[in-house]
């Protein structure tokens, strides 16, 4: 079981580094810490993977103390996944140019259903993604809401550098992921809850 949540997961990741590397192609970025990363290299000459690993490191205070050490741990191993899969493109993928439609559909179709794979099978992409978890654990509030309405205040600070045309498609592609993400969730906290229970049961069976 353990083993094939972990394929699924890294199947979602190389999903969504796709995804995003498609959105780069056409100088288009996404929303959360993904798309804070994707400006920062516009003016800096450090790689996606790295400033995406450095943006994430204020929400791991949010996760270790309100959705647990299992699903931080979790999180952590798939951010530190898609920074080197998203590298990797880099170098493995060469150049292409697409419409921007056809780049705002197949990236947010990407995105969406990787990330669902991945917070669907108890691990998240860090930022946005676990603020949205935290706040549909707390509040009951539909996550892929959530994530649409902070990716689309990210985009209108984007629009200074990527023009009111790419973040047009760049919003477009956030509704598309959204819906998805939304419409297909499965609570990852509740399953690494359960399995908190378990260990605490299973070491205390073992006084």
């Amino acid at each position: 079981m353990f083993l094939k949540k972990l394929w699924i997961v890294l199947f979602g990741l190389f999903l969504t580094a796709f995804g995003i590397k498609i959105l780069a192609q056409n100088l288009l970025t996404f929303g959360g810490t993904a798309g804070v990363a994707t400006i920062f290299t516009y003016f800096t000459s450090f790689s996606w993977g790295l400033l995406f690993l450095f943006v994430n490191l204020p929400f791991f205070i949010i996760s270790i103390q309100q959705l647990g050490k299992w699903f931080t741990l979790s999180s952590s191993l798939s951010i530190i996944g898609i920074s080197f899969i998203r590298d990797a493109f880099d170098f493995i993928v060469p150049a292409f140019q697409i419409s921007d439609i056809t780049a705002t559909v197949l990236a947010g179709g990407f995105i969406g259903i990787g990330v669902t794979l991945v917070l669907n099978n108890g691990s998240s992409l860090g930022g946005i993604h676990i603020l949205a978890l935290y706040l549909d654990k707390k509040f009951n509030l539909n996550r892929g809401l959530t994530i649409f309405v902070c990716d689309s205040l990210i985009i209108l600070f984007a629009v200074l550098y990527v023009g009111w045309n790419s973040a047009f498609y760049s919003i477009a592609c956030i509704v598309i992921a959204s819906f998805i993400i939304g419409r297909y969730k499965v609570s990852p906290i509740k399953e690494v809850e359960i399995k908190e229970e378990a260990i605490i049961l299973n070491e205390a069976a073992k006084l």
